[in-house]
């Protein structure tokens, strides 16, 4: 495990509308293209490095609520930002794997060579089976993911492909232009999950939840066997931040009230998820604001607290913090005034130290 030098900070586009509870007053859900629109591009200019674009067909907290896609949306993204990382993840059952690389190469190109794409392999099941889509089960799923991803990490990487498995068989297909190849980013924590990190992804993402736990995921994935540059590391999570410590447990301690109110949307959610999906398993362990763990990560505190526990993950190996917010755009903005410059700081000094 090797320690981090300069951490990475990326902001969650806001596909659902919200990724704290639904009834803040002053954060009404909206996952319209222009709010998102306007919160990356103002990400990019505050120096945020990556965004990550979730993807859902239909939204899981309730189909007559708005659903941004997702790689329409990055698409657009890449002509209009400058700097940010534009990472968009795709459930592999939604797209064939020819189809899905192609439009990578070509959003890498859009976007000068800043995008990746997140390989999540579902747990929604509404979302597949009411299409029509029949929704496997789970160490199914992550057999199809990874005859998926073979493909498409050959195709990334402007190779001719030649595969024949239980799912796919491709024959002698290429792809141009290709340059760079985006890098593949990968989400579960379940055995599988870890093991198909190992093997084809350039980063994972840990959802977020106690030191010690992810401590040990690391662990784990970093003594497997694999081909290449080792694996780098991601974390989820919800910050609330702010001058002192008391202040930011009382935000938290409001959150949580309209957290209560609006908890049905949340039990209708869990009821349509796989029980197998290993990081429902551990939610319900942390209780927590925001979605993939959120401030169970434990960012929550005054500005000095969260940066001082930022540099503690970068310790451990992650690499890049994927942040959620609530009022997003407010506290995003507060974040990037207070929480990175901290960061920063500290981050130059043990360097001059080392």
């Amino acid at each position: 495990m090797v320690a981090v030098a300069q951490p990475r900070f990326g902001v969650w586009a806001v596909v659902y509308g919200s990724w704290g509870p639904f009834d803040h007053p002053d954060d009404p859900v909206n996952a319209s293209w222009e709010r998102n629109r306007r919160l990356i591009v103002e990400a990019d200019r505050l120096g945020f490095d990556s965004t990550l674009i979730a993807q859902h067909v239909v939204n899981p907290f309730g189909d007559e609520l708005d659903q941004l896609e997702t790689w329409t949306s990055a698409a657009a993204l890449a002509a209009l930002t400058e700097r940010i990382e534009i990472i968009a993840a795709i459930k592999p059952y939604l797209v064939h794997p020819v189809v899905l690389a192609k439009q990578a190469l070509q959003i890498q190109e859009i976007s000068g060579g800043r995008f990746g794409l997140n390989l999540v392999n579902a747990w929604y099941k509404p979302e597949l089976e009411r299409a029509g889509i029949p929704f496997a089960e789970h160490d199914e799923r992550y057999e199809y993911g990874r005859e998926w991803i073979s493909v498409v990490r050959g195709l990334l990487a402007g190779e001719r492909v030649s595969f024949e498995g239980r799912h796919f068989q491709v024959d002698g297909y290429q792809l141009r232009p290709a340059g760079s190849a985006p890098t593949v980013y990968v989400g579960g924590e379940s055995d599988p999950a870890r093991a198909l990190v190992a093997d084809k992804a350039d980063v994972w993402f840990i959802n977020g939840q106690p030191k010690e736990n992810v401590a040990g995921l690391i662990a784990d994935v970093a003594a497997r066997p694999r081909v290449g540059a080792p694996v780098r590391f991601g974390l989820s999570a919800f910050v609330v931040a702010r001058d002192t410590d008391a202040e930011a447990e009382a935000e938290l301690a409001a959150l949580w009230e309209l957290a209560e109110a609006g908890k049905a949307r949340w039990e209708a959610l869990v009821a349509d998820a796989d029980p197998k999906a290993v990081m429902f398993q551990t939610f319900a362990k942390y209780p927590h604001i925001g979605t993939n763990g959120g401030t169970a990560a434990g960012l929550v505190g005054s500005y000095d607290t969260v940066a001082q526990r930022i540099r503690e993950w970068a310790d451990l190996g992650i690499e890049t913090f994927m942040l959620q917010f609530q009022p997003f755009e407010a506290e995003m903005r507060r974040f990037a005034e207070h929480v990175i410059p901290r960061v920063r700081l500290t981050s130059s000094k043990l360097e001059l130290a080392r």
